[in-house]
């Protein structure tokens, strides 16, 4: 259930459009979920081609979306520091092509659970945390996204579902390859990853 969870609020927030600029972090995710809500039942996007498209949208939404340099960074933590960058620039754009490939997937997970909007909280003067939850057919399934504003727009850098934050899970990972290796290390294995999806 859990993951399952994790990977529809993740396709979800990937299919999100453009967010409006002076929105409120909760104004900015009400909407953007609700209108991701309405693509995932067009009963026009089913199939194998309906597929395609959700892909295609999740592909041209998902930079402008998410703040991935920013999720890169809170991810690999002090790690960071020790890559170029010629390294952080195709860190970014694999752990990007990851998560999408990772998720992508899963968008047909949704199968018409209602979304509660609960409160926005700030968490810094440029940082917000909006409380929602899925009202599955399991139970409740808290999910809290984290947004940062840059120029005055709202872009989610980290998704924590039932307690389980998104940067903290892929951190872990990441730690350990980089424990016993290098940045390149690292690279070198999301490459092989990705390579044999």
């Amino acid at each position: 259930m859990k993951k399952l969870s994790i990977r529809l609020a993740f396709a979800i927030l990937l299919l999100s459009p453009s967010l409006c600029l002076a929105a409120s972090a909760l104004d900015t995710v009400k909407t953007n979920v609700n209108s991701v809500i309405e693509v995932l039942r067009d009963p026009g996007l089913k199939g194998e081609k309906g597929l395609k498209v959700k892909r295609e949208k999740i592909e041209a939404t998902a930079s402008s979306f998410f703040d991935f340099v920013e999720l890169s960074k809170r991810t690999l933590g002090v790690s960071w520091n020790s890559f170029t960058p010629d390294q952080r620039k195709t860190f970014v754009r694999l752990y990007q092509s990851l998560l999408e490939q990772t998720y992508v997937e899963r968008i047909t997970a949704y199968s018409g659970e209602r979304l509660n909007f609960s409160k926005e909280m700030p968490l810094s003067d440029d940082t917000a945390e909006v409380q929602t939850s899925v009202l599955a057919k399991g139970g409740e399934v808290p999910i809290d996204y984290r947004l940062i504003n840059k120029d005055g727009q709202w872009r989610v850098y980290d998704v924590v579902v039932e307690g389980v934050s998104l940067i903290s899970n892929y951190r872990s990972q990441f730690r350990e390859i980089l424990g016993n290796g290098s940045p390149q290390t690292l690279i070198d294995s999301l490459e092989k990853k990705l390579a044999n999806r």
